[in-house]
Parts: C-alpha cells; sequence; structure tokens
C-alpha cells in the first residue's frame, strides 16, 4: 500500500484559497469540504488540507507561524516538463501569488517557487528522469 501525504496548511480566506488553486488546476474532495476545510486533490496520494486557521489552530498548541515573517515549510511538487513549471507558476501568479525568486536552472533540473494567498512557498520544479539514478 502506497503511503498518503496529507498536508495541512492553515487559511485565512478558505474560498478565495479554492479560488486560487482552483485556477492552479487543482480540483477537491468535497467529501472532506466544510466551511473550515477543504481537501485539495494534487495526485493519487498528495493530498493538501487547507483549514480556516480558528479550526487549523485546534489542532495544535502552538502559535500559527506568520509567513509574512516566516516560512514553516517549503513545499516541493514536481512537474512534468520545464513547460509545465512555467505554466503553474505563471497561472499562480496571474492568480494573484507572489513569485519569490528567480528561476534557477541547473539544466538537469529546473525550479520556480511562489507563495500562495497566505504566504505558503511552493517550489515547483522539473528534473530530467535521466540524470535520476535509483
Amino acid at each position: 500500500m502506497a503511503t498518503n501525504i496529507f498536508l495541512n496548511l492553515p487559511v485565512k480566506d478558505l474560498n478565495k484559497s479554492v479560488e486560487f488553486f482552483t485556477k492552479l488546476g487543482y480540483t477537491f474532495n468535497q467529501q472532506f469540504t466544510s466551511p473550515e476545510a477543504t481537501c485539495m486533490i494534487v495526485s493519487d496520494t498528495i493530498y493538501v488540507m487547507l483549514l480556516v486557521e480558528s479550526y487549523f489552530q485546534s489542532f495544535i498548541t502552538k502559535k500559527i507561524a506568520d509567513t509574512k515573517t516566516t516560512v514553516e515549510a517549503l513545499i516541493g511538487l514536481s512537474a512534468e516538463s520545464k513547460e509545465a513549471v512555467d505554466k503553474l507558476v505563471d497561472t499562480a501568479i496571474a492568480a494573484g501569488g507572489v513569485q519569490t525568486k528567480d528561476p534557477q536552472d541547473h539544466g538537469f533540473m529546473y525550479t520556480r517557487t511562489f507563495e500562495d494567498l497566505d504566504g505558503h512557498v511552493w517550489e515547483i520544479f522539473w528534473m530530467n528522469p535521466d540524470h535520476v539514478h535509483g
């Protein structure tokens, strides 16, 4: 059985976050959606739970990171090509995201990074499969 990843992220406005990520091509599992949370489907094994901040806080004892001054995680997602990286990040920026650094092209790997509406940092990358050794 494959291990599934459920990444939980606090958001200020759930509807705006759903609108943002829908523009990026993601869909949501309505079975796990309420006024306080939704389940964004990234792949067959990766899901992002977007939780309204007050609901997110009910699961933790520490403060929620202030993403204007702190990075709580760097979320890396692979893409099938350099063009797919550019398309996703360009779409994120057009939808209100912010590019956080210049594209990085190392020949065998290409990355671009953006912040979503809540300041979570997403690094989208392509890696040449011929370069990856098993």
